[in-house]
């Protein structure tokens, strides 16, 4: 018995991104903030002992889940290189020239040879509409009666701003121990989930909604 062929979005459980919120297929949305990170080694045992005493009152703050992601990615050099070779192209001097060449081969020799990582960490805060009752079926806006645009956007918007008030509550809590943190927009959550979704493709999306 032969298998229908499915497209991968039917496996990608967003229904869509719109005004930097996403919004899942259940009608539940998600918010992600993106956070910078510390080095923790580096500081004296009465800071580190600051920092987890402040992050342990941040999570005990919390009356709803949050989930933190940690990406691993490998670096791409090669915007770096193509960089350098327009800065060697435009170069007068000739030793400044050659030394440019020299660098860049050595930069091109190094990334082929080391994996160089960087990584990235993101916060993603939940929130469920009280007004889903119809799950997959009834989606986002299921009240029981088919809704107009403008009740829709309605109910988008109340979701929406309960959402953002958990982000800000998240934001200032996790800010306390000294990371930085910041919500992302509608086109950085989309290049983000874009990558999650397609991790060789080192390409943005070509679209993003805004």
């Amino acid at each position: 018995m032969a298998l229908s062929a499915k497209s991968s979005q039917e496996f990608v459980p967003i229904k869509e991104i719109n005004s930097g919120t996403v919004i899942m297929n259940d009608g539940t949305l998600r918010g992600v903030i993106l956070c910078s990170s510390i080095n923790f080694a580096l500081k004296s045992e009465d800071e580190r002992g600051a920092v987890l005493s402040q992050f342990q009152d941040f999570l005990n703050s919390l009356d709803f889940t949050i989930q933190i992601s940690v990406q691993s990615r490998r670096l791409d050099i090669q915007p770096y290189l193509n960089l350098l070779k327009k800065r060697e192209e435009a170069q007068i001097n000739d030793l400044m020239r050659v030394q440019l060449r020299e660098y860049s081969g050595f930069i091109k020799e190094l990334t082929q040879n080391i994996n160089i990582m960087t990584k990235s960490f993101f916060i993603i805060v939940p929130y469920s509409p009280t007004s889903i009752g119809g799950g997959k079926k009834g989606g986002l806006f299921s009240f029981g009666k088919k809704q107009t645009f403008a009740e829709k956007n309605t109910t988008f918007t109340e979701n929406k701003s309960q959402l953002d008030e958990r982000m800000s509550f998240v934001i200032q809590g996790i800010q306390r121990t000294g990371v930085k943190a910041a919500p992302l927009g509608t086109e950085e959550l989309i290049e983000l989930y874009y990558r999650t979704f397609n991790p060789g493709d080192t390409q943005k999306p070509a679209q993003a909604q805004k």
